[in-house]
Parts: C-alpha cells; sequence; structure tokens
C-alpha cells in the first residue's frame, strides 16, 4: 500500500521532457491535515489554514510541485478533480470546496511555460494508486538538485524519495522532494550526495557572477542567474508525512513541525534563509489509542531515510 497507510493513494505526474513535475497525496474521506514551513522562502498553499490557528482539520489532498510560484496552480487542478467526485467541504448546498495543500520546488527553466499548472495537478490525480510511489526523478522529484552551497554549478541531482516505519501497531510515511541548499548526508553523517566544489571554493557565494553557472542537472541547464536555479531563492525539501494513526489538528501541527528534525539530520546546512522547507501531516485515524510522540519519532526518522532515498534512487 501507498508510503505504508491503507486508503491512501499516490499519483505523480512528469513533464514529457522530465525537467519538472508534481506529485499528489490523497488520504481517504475523514484524514485530519497539518502543515509546518521552516524554511524563510516557501511557496505554499492552504498553509494557514493547515496550520496550528486555522480553523479546518480536514485535509482533501497534498500536492508537491515544481515550477516555482507557477506551480502552486498544480492545486486548481486537483481542487476542481476532488469537486467533481463530490470530496471537499460543503460550503452551500451541492457546493464543495476540497482543502488542497500545496507546496512547490524551484526547477524552472529559462521559459516560465513548462512549469506544471492545473493540467499537471489533474494529470497526477487520475494516475493516483494505492501502489508503492515510484523514487528518482520523477514527479516533484524531476528537476531537483542538492549540494549548492558553493554555487549551483557544483550541485547533483535528487528527486523524489519515500521511506516507511511502524511501531506499535501504526504506520507513519513520507514522501518528500528534495531541492535542498546543502548537502545529503548518510546515517554516519558522511556526505552522501553533495557539492562538488574544490575544498578552497567559497560556500555561500551569492556574490559574484562567477557563480551564475547552471547546475548540472540530467535534463539539461534550468536557467541562470542569481534569482534563478543558481540563485538564493532556488531551493528547499518539501514533503508529506502520512500516518494511520488518530491525530487532532493540534497534534498534526505538531508533527509535522518536530517532522523537520528529520530534514536537519539529513541536509546540512538545513532551513537556511535560501530554502522554503515545507511539510504536510496527514492522519487518516485508522489506529487508536496512538501516542503522538510515538508518531513523530517515526516521523523523524522516516523523512531523514526519504530524503537519502531521493538522493540514492536519482
Amino acid at each position: 500500500m501507498a508510503l505504508g497507510v491503507g486508503g491512501l493513494r499516490v499519483g505523480v505526474w512528469t513533464h514529457s521532457e522530465g525537467h519538472t513535475g508534481t506529485t499528489v497525496v490523497l488520504p481517504p474521506t475523514g484524514t485530519v491535515g497539518g502543515m509546518a514551513v521552516r524554511g524563510a522562502s516557501p511557496g505554499t498553499r492552504e498553509a494557514a489554514a493547515l496550520g496550528p490557528t486555522g480553523k479546518v482539520a480536514e485535509c482533501h489532498a497534498a500536492v508537491l510541485s515544481g515550477g516555482s510560484a507557477f506551480g502552486l496552480a498544480t492545486g486548481d487542478g486537483v481542487a476542481r478533480w476532488l469537486a467533481a467526485r463530490g470530496v471537499g467541504y460543503e460550503v452551500t448546498p451541492g457546493v464543495r470546496v476540497p482543502i488542497v495543500g500545496g507546496a512547490i520546488v524551484f526547477d524552472l527553466r529559462d521559459a516560465v511555460t513548462d512549469a506544471p499548472g492545473a493540467v499537471a495537478g489533474r494529470g497526477a490525480c487520475e494516475a493516483a494508486t494505492s501502489a508503492e510511489p515510484p523514487t528518482g526523478q520523477v514527479g516533484v522529484g524531476a528537476g531537483c538538485v542538492v549540494g549548492k552551497t558553493a554555487g549551483a554549478a557544483f550541485g547533483v541531482p535528487a528527486g523524489q524519495g519515500v521511506a516507511i516505519a511502524r511501531g506499535a501497531g501504526l504506520s507513519v510515511g513520507a514522501l518528500v522532494g528534495v531541492n535542498a541548499f546543502g548537502d545529503v548526508l548518510d546515517e554516519r553523517g558522511a556526505v552522501l550526495a553533495g557539492s562538488t566544489a574544490p575544498a578552497d571554493q567559497p560556500r555561500f557565494p551569492y556574490v559574484s557572477p562567477s557563480h551564475r553557472a547552471p547546475p548540472p542537472t540530467r535534463h539539461g541547464p534550468v536557467g541562470t542567474g542569481d534569482e534563478g536555479p543558481a540563485g538564493p531563492a532556488a531551493n528547499t525539501v518539501i514533503g508529506c508525512v502520512v500516518t494511520d494513526a488518530r491525530l487532532d489538528k493540534p497534534q498534526a501541527c505538531r508533527t509535522a513541525d518536530l517532522a523537520h528534525g528529520g530534514v536537519t539530520r539529513a541536509v546540512e546546512p538545513a532551513h537556511t534563509s535560501f530554502d522554503g522547507d515545507a511539510l504536510f501531516c496527514l492522519a487518516t485515524g485508522a489506529v487508536e489509542p496512538a501516542h503522538p510522540d510515538l508518531v513523530t519519532h517515526l516521523a523523524v526518522h522516516t523523512v531523514a531515510e526519504a530524503i537519502r532515498q531521493a538522493v540514492r534512487a536519482g
């Protein structure tokens, strides 16, 4: 089953040229959702509604996409796809509005017309299945690069990763898109995938035009300039933690927040001003009672492992 949680479906849409994409997580009816943002340069949808002060508790989908801010339009496609199937809050008789959380990574090429939009969101929904999702440079991971502390020209391809952990009769899964500014570390703290710059190359170099070369992705250049993928706003780890445990809204938000500990375990440096790190938590409620500390413990583990798996598969 997808991410180890019953009733959950994951759909992946990848651009025909393979340089960007979208991944959607569709939980069963009644799933409680929360969200937490740690990065200083985020691009999100419904972050306030799904945050700890938001009124809504149920989340109907989480969409992770490439395309920078343009990629947030994928949520429109997901929302309309769900509404057409009667999914969402009934705001007036016969009118339902789905709560679709969204987060994006920056993988734009020069032409913003390549960015995923509503069609990509619908396509990901149509492709959704309960099978384990693919990993590597597919979906939200298609254009991801890590190890950009010395400039994006020294970065290496990453991707989409998944991981599952179980304990005390419950399951926690994580799906992440890894486009971090920092390097990815293995379980012992060694660099698993990171900057290829020589040791004497300055880090945090966003002061010189000499560092404006595009990163060496599998699919060719993705843009130039300090405000493009070689620049400060071009990095992030986004993802979705899912569990079959029963959590209320505050507990789901706390799980999403503490799950960022998995980012700090696996990425160095993490949560910089150049990153837009954001995580969702979706709790289906099939298993109770469930101690929220166990859920968060497993969530931290799965996020870290999913990040590592993303670069190993990339």
